[in-house]
């Protein structure tokens, strides 16, 4: 336990002894969970600039019109023609456009099929998936309006019309992301991505100084000649330090950021010890590839976004390549977020992710051993 101990206070002396290290394990995770975290506090998007063209002018259009500007996601453009509105769009002042015919009204009174049309720009996916969900309701909603009031005027009582206007009734319920918006979503990914990359690259960079600066073989005569003493002397603090801001997140920036914790707060800080200590044994086992502390934190620098994009995350598992899906299985990010995600957002347990866990578990225990030999092929080398 002295000898531990005696890490523990070796590797607090060499992080606040190195600006680097001291910048990336303590400072960068509060720094970027709030800058990236502020760039979605919004959630999602209001006020979608979307030309209109009213061809028709009658009741029916302008009533369309109006239910189509009072929602939050739209803001109404006026325009001419549909000339006008393509010039707009394709300047980037409008996201797309919408027309309505001339005599819609008289079409749908007459029971006819009234045409109204949207050319959207999906170039840029989440304006356009917005208003494409927004004006599809809208038009349904005042179709069925119409549709309602032509049933009344033939005689049938409020629930006969009302059934003949909706057959089918359907009861829709986004659940765990009530608002359906991406900031909603991607969020807690996020968060956990930042506190995983600054503790990956931070213990990896720390491990290469060690090979560095030839200080290997005195770190394992402190630890008393034992491997396993030596990872848990080094693991332990690390440990520490990133529940505590792996707590901070879940209490400070979950509140900030408008997201809750729907499942057990226990079964979350036992899956989140496995998963950082997983990432400490894997960083330290990236470190020691490395001899120059600078060239570890520029190849690790750039692993953030691939491992976010390979985790089947961003981009559903299943529609993965099979070489990506490998790869995905064989980092520890991966089930860890399928874990996480369940509980913060749909409220699961340990027991409803138990393949996870156990892959989580299975992949800490091959890095483990993986480190332990490359430890004793090092020490090996450095007395040769």
């Amino acid at each position: 336990m002295k000898d531990i101990f005696n890490i523990m206070k070796r590797e607090v002396r060499n992080i606040s002894g190195d600006s680097s290290l001291f910048l990336i394990l303590l400072i960068a995770p509060v720094l970027y969970a709030f800058m990236y975290g502020s760039i979605y506090l919004n959630k999602g998007e209001e006020k979608v600039k979307l030309a209109l063209i009213d061809d028709d002018g009658s009741a029916v259009s302008r009533l369309l019109t109006d239910q189509l500007n009072v929602t939050p996601i739209i803001e109404i453009v006026p325009a001419s023609n549909i000339s006008e509105a393509q010039e707009k769009m394709y300047h980037g002042e409008v996201e797309g456009y919408f027309y309505i015919q001339k005599d819609l009204e008289k079409y749908i009174l007459s029971q006819k099929q009234g045409n109204v049309n949207l050319v959207l720009n999906a170039s840029r996916f989440l304006p356009s998936s917005d208003l494409l969900s927004t004006v599809t309701k809208v038009c349904l909603t005042v179709g069925a309006g119409v549709r309602k009031t032509y049933f009344n005027k033939q005689g049938m009582g409020e629930d006969e019309s009302m059934k003949m206007t909706n057959p089918i009734n359907m009861d829709y319920r986004p659940l765990y992301n009530s608002g359906m918006t991406y900031g909603s979503f991607l969020l807690p990914g996020l968060l956990a991505i930042i506190l995983q990359q600054t503790l990956l690259i931070g213990v990896a960079a720390g491990f290469t100084s060690e090979r560095e600066e030839k200080k290997l073989p005195e770190l394992y005569k402190i630890s008393g000649f034992s491997i396993s003493k030596l990872i848990f002397g080094k693991g332990i603090l690390y440990l520490c330090i990133f529940m505590i801001f792996g707590t901070f997140f879940t209490i400070v920036n979950f509140s900030v950021f408008g997201v809750s914790v729907r499942g057990s707060f226990m079964d979350l800080a036992l899956i989140a010890v496995i998963f950082i200590f997983s990432i400490i044994v894997l960083g330290m086992l990236i470190g020691s590839f490395f001899r120059s502390k600078l060239f570890a934190f520029q190849v690790l620098v750039f692993s953030s976004y691939p491992i976010f994009l390979i985790t089947g995350y961003s981009m559903p598992y299943q529609s993965l390549p099979s070489a990506i899906q490998v790869m995905s299985d064989l980092i520890p990010t991966s089930p860890f977020l399928k874990i996480y995600i369940s509980m913060v957002q749909a409220g699961g347990s340990l027991r409803d992710n138990i393949d996870s866990v156990i892959h989580l578990v299975i992949l800490l225990l091959v890095l483990l051993i993986l480190l332990i030999l490359r430890l004793k092929y090092l020490i090996k080398s450095d007395k040769k």
